[in-house]
């Protein structure tokens, strides 16, 4: 593939020099193009470096010697920094060897560009660059440890952050709370003292995710209002989050922010806090106050419901969490104020003692208001207060007549049957047709002669609502009106009773009206008969569906694709693979869910082209259709489309993998850890136990790196199964140091009987001596 991507990006001279790199770098001239690392166009010198990256092992020697030796040009040693650093290859042993005679620039460099490279092979090399007597070799090996992850140089970094040398200590504090190691807790602990550590300090607490830093971190918080507060909260939040993400449940460290928010002062410091943080430190002290369930913080964060988003949801969350303790004080907010009020406090209602107030608020000028009311009443199963929600059928929002229909339907009595059937009476057509929607729902057998007066209403609309509950009715009559209705009624009409009649499968009059309305004039009408009969099965179907393949409707043609793909004979899968190749993208997407439905082999070449389609929407389509398939080319696809540029078919691929049984899915997923843009997703797919699952992560772990282990664990520990915490103890006598040191922090976070017991037997007997220390901090703890 040639390098240019971008030929506006060059000048002709440009552009003439970029093809004559591309020629050597097809003929193999890497001296050629080693001497063109500092020509003075950028747009080249990337086009170089993008060469080079992409060369064999013979361009890593020349790369190593130019960095050595070649260092009179700034431009040239950049790009071939950006070479090492992205050259596809093995250069981690050609970098690691010129550490013993390299000159202080060029460590600094090598430590810069294993970072870069982020393999796990360089780690002992870069500790060792992060010893050394230079402060800038050292800085840029701390850097790069942290790019690379950290956790297997703990000892170097609690080293660099003792060091007192700030060029050391500093960004040797990110890295080592980062590393989630339980070691990390006590020297950044350390710190909070130190003026010009703290603020680092309390952050790097907050990424560790270490139950153990909870205590610092809230008498950081207990010390005094202001700007030191907000940081603890933040970092308290951090905390939280990430061991909620490695443990599954956040439950130990919300206890503790509880019994240490007992404490006097603390609720009183966050008070005072909280109007003067930015949105994220707001949604952090919001977070504390839930947890601390303080009834006093409730007008605080009631004033905070309608900030920006974050701010808005945390401090709903931490209303929840108040919980009773303060409903008195969210009516008399929904009383005395305004529709924003109104409007942020309405879902936190759900005693009965509320339907008098939220009645009230039926009648707000707001229409979100009206919405929130209405549901509110349906979730406090306000029956009592059915009859003031019939007036809001009419409104003139439609959002607030549907919130009504659904808040009466979830409010089923007598009384409600009765309302009902007297507003189907109504002369506002939007009642009459909102009346037969609720009868519908409700299937109620004394509201047919509703119904079939519904049918003759004047308005198409409210014939449609009719031709829709009549399935519900269990009474020949009908029956014998839904096809009446199929047979006789105007085209709005027509659609809608076929679209019913898919519900009658067991009637064969019903099949032969839906053939019939196959051929009717009106395109909806035949699209809605192609959806029913679909749905219903009916293999007999099958010819008459296929011709609606060259249906002048879209519509039509994208029902019939669908309704083939419900059908399992061999004329309908034929026409299925191929619409998979038609020209409209509409039917072509459609054929692929017909045939991932149909889950035949012979479909899965063309369904496997599809999750290589340029066409994002399309990708995504063939992928959910691989998602009934078993096949290691369908493993192939999803780990392909795990690193989509499509964020949607990326999340689509890993949710597939994640309920996928067996090793080679879970092998796929631990191998997305390392290459996945977030790796959340990957882990929360992990996490979900299936068959095979556990299994698969003991195998991972036997093999795993000090970047790996830890999500492995994490994922175990997130199931809360026992076989799965069983994993974990089998984990700690696995020869692997790295599966070992993980496996501890994550027996921890469980706390059982045996969990703790293996524990004490690794602290007391395990062959490492890093292994010992960590468990017996944890056992402290």
């Amino acid at each position: 593939m040639s390098v240019v991507s971008n030929q506006l990006a060059f000048s002709p001279e440009d552009l003439r020099r970029v093809e004559e790199i591309d020629r050597l770098a097809r003929g193999g001239g890497v001296d050629h193009l080693i001497g063109m690392l500092d020509d003075p166009s950028w747009a080249v010198r990337r086009a170089v470096v993008a060469a080079l990256a992409a060369s064999g092992p013979r361009a890593v020697g020349l790369l190593c010697d130019a960095l050595e030796h070649r260092r009179d040009s700034e431009s040239r040693i950049a790009a071939t920094v950006d070479a090492l650093s992205a050259f596809t290859g093995d250069a981690d042993a050609a970098l690691a060897a010129m550490v013993e005679h390299a000159e202080i620039p060029v460590l600094a460099d090598i430590a810069q560009i294993l970072g870069r490279r982020r393999t796990t092979t360089a780690v002992s090399t870069v500790i060792a660059l992060s010893r050394h007597a230079d402060d800038n070799v050292a800085a840029a090996a701390i850097e790069a440890l942290g790019r690379i992850g950290g956790r297997a140089a703990v000892d170097s970094l609690v080293d660099a952050v003792q060091s007192g040398n700030f060029f050391r200590a500093f960004p040797a504090i990110e890295v080592l709370g980062r590393s989630g190691d339980p070691r990390a807790v006590a020297p950044l602990t350390a710190l909070l003292d130190q003026p010009q550590y703290a603020t680092e300090a309390a952050r790097a607490l907050g990424r560790t995710g270490d139950l153990a830093a909870v205590a610092p971190l809230m008498r950081l918080v207990a010390k005094a209002p202001g700007a030191v507060v907000r940081l603890g909260a933040v970092a308290l939040a951090d905390l939280h989050q990430r061991y909620l993400e490695r443990a599954g449940n956040g439950d130990a460290v919300t206890g503790q922010i509880a019994a240490g928010s007992s404490e006097g002062g603390v609720v009183r410091h966050l008070m005072l806090a909280l109007a003067q943080g930015d949105p994220a430190e707001q949604a952090a002290i919001c977070f504390l106050l839930g947890v601390a369930r303080a009834p006093s913080a409730a007008s605080a964060l009631t004033a905070l419901l309608d900030a920006a988003p974050p701010v808005a949801e945390a401090a709903a969350t931490a209303l929840r969490e108040l919980g009773p303790q303060v409903e008195e004080q969210i009516l008399q907010g929904i009383r005395v104020g305004d529709s924003i009020h109104r409007r942020a406090l309405l879902p936190f209602v759900s005693s009965g003692a509320a339907t008098r107030d939220v009645v009230a608020c039926l009648r707000d000028a707001d229409p979100d208001v009206r919405v929130l009311a209405c549901e509110a009443l349906g979730r406090m199963g306000a029956v009592a207060a059915v009859g003031a929600l019939f007036p809001l059928l009419s409104d003139a929002d439609p959002r607030v007549s549907y919130a009504a229909v659904a808040a009466i339907q979830s409010l089923g009595s007598r009384e409600t049957e009765r309302l009902t059937i007297e507003a189907a009476g109504s002369p506002d057509v939007r009642v009459r047709r909102a009346a037969l929607r609720i009868l519908g729902y409700f299937g109620s057998p004394f509201a047919l002669d509703v119904f079939l007066a519904g049918l003759r209403d004047p308005d198409e609309r409210v014939q449609e609502a009719a031709v829709q509950g009549l399935p519900f009715m269990d009474d020949p009559r009908a029956f014998e009106a839904l096809l009446g209705a199929a047979r006789d009624g105007p085209e709005r009409t027509r659609g809608a009773a076929m679209r019913s009649l898919g519900q009658c499968a067991g009637d064969l009059r019903a099949s032969a009206y839906l053939l019939k309305g196959l051929g009717d004039p009106d395109a909806w009408v035949r699209y809605y008969a192609c959806q029913a009969l679909g749905k219903m099965a009916f293999e007999p179907a099958a010819e008459a569906i296929i011709r609606l393949l060259a249906d002048p409707a879209g519509q039509v043609r994208v029902a019939a694709v669908e309704a083939l793909s419900c059908l399992r004979g061999e004329l309908a899968a034929q026409a299925l693979n191929a619409a998979a190749t038609d020209a409209d993208s509409d039917i072509r997407r459609a054929a692929l869910v017909g045939l991932g439905v149909a889950q035949r082999s012979d479909a899965l070449p063309l369904i496997l082209d599809a999750a290589r389609s340029p066409d994002a929407a399309t990708r995504l389509v063939a992928i959910s259709a691989l998602a009934g398939f078993r096949s290691l080319s369908v493993l192939g696809a999803f780990r392909a489309a795990a690193s989509d540029a499509d964020e949607s078919v990326r999340t689509a691929s890993i949710g597939f993998l994640a309920a996928m049984p067996g090793g080679p899915a879970t092998r796929t997923l631990i191998s997305l850890l390392s290459t996945a843009a977030a790796t959340e997703p990957v882990l929360a797919a992990l996490s979900l136990h299936v068959e095979g699952r556990i299994a698969g992560l003991v195998l991972g772990l036997e093999e795993a790196d000090d970047e790996t282990a830890p999500a492995l664990t994490s994922a175990l520990a997130r199931m809360r199964r026992p076989d799965a915490s069983a994993a974990l103890i089998q984990a700690m006598g696995m020869r692997n140091v790295a599966a070992r040191k993980a496996a501890a922090s994550a027996l921890a976070a469980l706390a059982s009987r045996e969990a703790i017991a293996a524990l004490k037997t690794a602290a007391a007997s395990d062959p490492e001596a890093e292994v010992r220390q960590i468990c017996s901090l944890l056992l402290a703890r």
